[in-house]
C-alpha cells in the first residue's frame, strides 16, 4: 500500500509539472530547438508510454497484430511531431496534459482500427460457466510465461494494481464481499492474471475508458473529450466494464 500511495504521489506531481513544461516548450519551439524540444517533451511522457503499452497489449493478446509489429516508441515518435507542429494552438497550458492523451489514443485507435477483426468474446458473457472461466484463466497464465504480453510492463510495479483498482470499483457492500474474500484467499499474482485476462478482451473503446478512468484518473467528462465521445456513452461504457469484471470475477471464483 506504501508503493502505492508513493507512485499516486509521483503521478500527481508528474501531472503538475506539465503546464510548466509547456511554457518551456513554446520557448524551445520559437528559438528553433527541436532536438532539446523532443528531450524535454520526453521527460512528461512516462504515464503516456503506460497507457499506449497498455493498450497495444491488449490488442495483442486479442489478436489484432502480432506483439513485434509495434512498439510504444513507434508512437511517441509520432506524438513527438503532432505536438511540434500544434502546440501553438492550444489555448492554456492547463489544457496540455489533456491532450497529450487525446492525440495519443487517436494515434492508438487509428492504428488498431485498421487492423481489427470481428471480436465477439463478450456477446454471450452470460453463458460462461465457472469451469470455462478457469480454464481460461489457466490458459492466459500459461501463454503469460510464453512472452504473450509485454515483459516490461510486467516488470513495472504500477501495473499490478489489480487489487486497489477493483476496490476503488466495487464499493457496494455485496461486491466488497466478493472482491474482500478474493483479497483473503488468492494470491495477487492469481488476481492480476484473471483480473488482466478479462481487460484485455475488453471491446477497443470500453478497455479505453477503463483504463483512463482507473489507472489514469481522468474523470468521466475529461475521458469523453479525449475520446471525443458523448458523456453518456462513457458513461455507459464504465458502467458495462464494472458489471462485465464482477460477474467474471463472480462466475470465476463464486462465493461459498
Amino acid at each position: 500500500m506504501k508503493n502505492t500511495a508513493t507512485h499516486h504521489r509521483q503521478d500527481e506531481e508528474s501531472k503538475k509539472a506539465v503546464p510548466e513544461k509547456f511554457n518551456e516548450l513554446i520557448l524551445l519551439k520559437k528559438q528553433g530547438e527541436r532536438g532539446v524540444f523532443n528531450q524535454e517533451l520526453l521527460k512528461i511522457l512516462p504515464e503516456v508510454k503506460k497507457f499506449i503499452n497498455r493498450k497495444l497489449d491488449a490488442a495483442v493478446h486479442k489478436g489484432h497484430f502480432p506483439k513485434s509489429k509495434y512498439r510504444a516508441e513507434d508512437f511517441i515518435d509520432q506524438l513527438f511531431i503532432e505536438v511540434y507542429d500544434n502546440i501553438e494552438d492550444l489555448e492554456s497550458e492547463n489544457d496540455f496534459y489533456l491532450w497529450l492523451f487525446k492525440k495519443t489514443n487517436e494515434m492508438l485507435d487509428a492504428t488498431i482500427d485498421k487492423e481489427e477483426f470481428e471480436d465477439e468474446f463478450f456477446k454471450n458473457i452470460d453463458e460462461y460457466s465457472e469451469a470455462e472461466w478457469k480454464q481460461m484463466a489457466e490458459k492466459w497464465s500459461a501463454e503469460a510465461d510464453g512472452d504473450l504480453i509485454m515483459r516490461e510492463e510486467l516488470e513495472d510495479v504500477s501495473y499490478h494494481k489489480s487489487k486497489q483498482t477493483l476496490q476503488q470499483l466495487f464499493v457496494e457492500d455485496n461486491e466488497k464481499a466478493l472482491i474482500e474474500k478474493l483479497d483473503r484467499e488468492l494470491s495477487e499474482e492469481d488476481i492480476n492474471r484473471f483480473t488482466d485476462l478479462i481487460l484485455n478482451n475488453f471491446p477497443q473503446p470500453m478497455h479505453t475508458v477503463f483504463e483512463l478512468f482507473t489507472r489514469q484518473k481522468f474523470t468521466l467528462e475529461e475521458i469523453s473529450e479525449i475520446m471525443e465521445r458523448n458523456l453518456e456513452d462513457v458513461e455507459k461504457l464504465l458502467k458495462e466494464a464494472r458489471e462485465i469484471l464482477y460477474n467474471s470475477l463472480s462466475a470465476w471464483y463464486p462465493k461459498k
